[in-house]
């Protein structure tokens, strides 16, 4: 197999052997991106002389044996909602249009230390308020496996550069399924780490006691690579743990024999496609066959995961955003007066859905409403967060569905937001949880698209959540037609 057609463990190997430079990689990966992306639209900006400047050193370190890691000459890509220092970051949106931070979220800086290389930044739904990048205000990704279809979202660029194997590795984030859901409806590993695993310095916001970053690639051992690079305690970010970062990488050959598994009854039931659940079941029986001992269990607030995300998500963004008016940053709108001037500049700037959001949780934060909205809503994320301490109490990881569906057609379901939405209803639970939460390839439906199988664990324990979904990931990686050249 090429080089560049490789999963990101194989990759960098090829590297550290020297079958392979970083150069000659770096190379390889940008001419899939000129030759395909025209039809993907997966990135919205190159980064080729920082690039090759990264991949160059990478170079020279190899050759006098100073790796910095795994990841060392691998060419990365990033979700356009990573500040990178003197590079357009727009969060997909027409508001920050222009924006070139001056600094390095504390991620890209994390990046940059375990020496990968940074391609570029990637297409996703505008403040990652979406599920099928169609709400970007640069146009639409496109699913490798069908180019008229939705790769999901809000990564979805992400999704699709590592699936159609433009880049080994990317960077997405996660406030209600925006890793797993994608990562799903493309066939790649995504992993939402705990709350707290990864800074959110330098990260745009949308939702903060929600939004967690973390990795894409088309296998386990690229994610783990990929996550102990980007971990650990940032003192930028209030937030994040001090806990010690593992070698994700080390254990996940253990296998699953004596582990036990939990399936949630609410979480095949109504609005689940027959096909997914036939192949997230038989993805189950795997994991019992490797040894896992798999039991049902239940987790009964699930069901009002949902609407509590939407109205906790929603008034955060509604305060986040606040901060978008013209007047310090991107977007400046032609007004004579100040007031007309912040009008202008958030009609103009904004787009449909973000607005939408933005209008649900000022209403839900408002005088009359705090009580009988947001407050209720905390207490039932609660509750939610409650079921899953109860439920691993008796099990060490809980698996289910990743999306209800496979990738559906882009405009599908634009005109109803409620039925985007629920595309995140397995996902979602374990943001308000504050869980780990990983998406891994289990098959696919009959017309040829991809299945995930959702694993979520226990608080800080992804050396376990990965070492299962080691276990659960296909032995081979299947490539979309679009990268095989069909």
């Amino acid at each position: 197999m090429k080089p560049e057609l490789l999963p990101l463990s194989q990759a960098a190997d090829a590297i550290a052997s020297g079958a392979v430079s970083p150069e000659a990689l770096l190379e390889a990966s940008l001419a899939r991106i000129r030759a395909l992306d025209g039809r993907l639209h997966a990135f919205l900006r190159l980064t080729e002389n920082e690039a090759r400047t990264a991949a160059k050193a990478a170079t020279q370190r190899r050759a006098s044996g100073k790796s910095l890691g795994p990841l060392d000459g691998v060419p990365v890509a990033l979700k356009d909602i990573f500040c990178m220092e003197g590079v357009e970051t727009t969060c997909g949106s027409k508001i920050l249009r222009g924006y070139a931070p001056p600094y390095d979220a504390t991620v890209v800086r994390r990046l940059k230390q375990a020496g990968a290389v940074i391609v570029g930044k990637l297409n996703m739904d505008e403040f990652a308020m979406g599920s099928s990048t169609e709400n970007s205000a640069y146009g639409p990704t496109r699913n490798p496996w069908d180019l008229t279809r939705t790769p999901g979202g809000s990564s979805g660029g992400s999704a699709t550069a590592v699936a159609a194997r433009l880049v080994p590795g990317a960077l997405g984030t996660d406030t209600g399924g925006s890793i797993r859901q994608p990562a799903a409806l493309v066939g790649c590993a995504g992993l939402k780490p705990t709350y707290g695993r990864v800074s959110r310095f330098g990260v745009i916001a949308f939702a903060s006691s929600l939004d967690q970053v973390g990795p894409f690639a088309q296998d386990v051992r690229g994610v783990a690579h990929l996550l102990a690079a980007i971990a650990g305690h940032d003192p930028n970010d209030q937030t994040s743990s001090s806990r010690p970062v593992p070698d994700y990488a080390a254990g996940l050959d253990q296998g699953v024999r004596g582990l036990r598994i939990g399936v949630p009854r609410e979480y095949f039931g109504e609005g689940l496609a027959p096909e997914v659940e036939k192949a997230v079941r038989a993805g189950i029986e795997r994991l019992r066959a490797a040894g896992g001992e798999v039991r049902e269990i239940s987790l009964p607030n699930s069901p009002h995961a949902i609407a509590t995300y939407y109205i906790v998500a929603t008034a955060e963004a509604s305060s986040n955003l606040a901060r978008y008016d013209g007047v310090r940053y991107g977007h400046r709108a032609k007004a004579s007066q100040l007031l007309e001037m912040y009008e202008k500049t958030r009609a103009e700037g904004f787009g449909a859905e973000v607005k939408r959001r933005i209008m649900l949780g000022t209403y839900v934060l408002s005088a009359g409403y705090y009580d009988a909205y947001y407050l209720r809503a905390q207490k039932v994320r609660a509750l939610i967060r409650r079921d899953f301490d109860q439920a691993f109490a008796s099990v060490d990881a809980i698996v289910s569905p990743t999306s209800p569906t496979t990738a559906f057609k882009l405009g599908e379901k634009m005109d109803d937001p409620l039925a985007m939405y629920l595309s995140d209803v397995y996902t979602v639970p374990a943001n308000l949880a504050g869980l780990p939460g990983i998406s891994v390839p289990c098959g696919f439906d009959s017309k040829g698209l991809p299945v995930g199988l959702q694993l979520i664990g226990k608080p800080f324990d992804e050396e376990t959540l990965l070492r299962i979904a080691h276990a659960a990931e296909p032995s081979e990686h299947r490539l979309p037609p679009l990268a095989e050249g069909r």
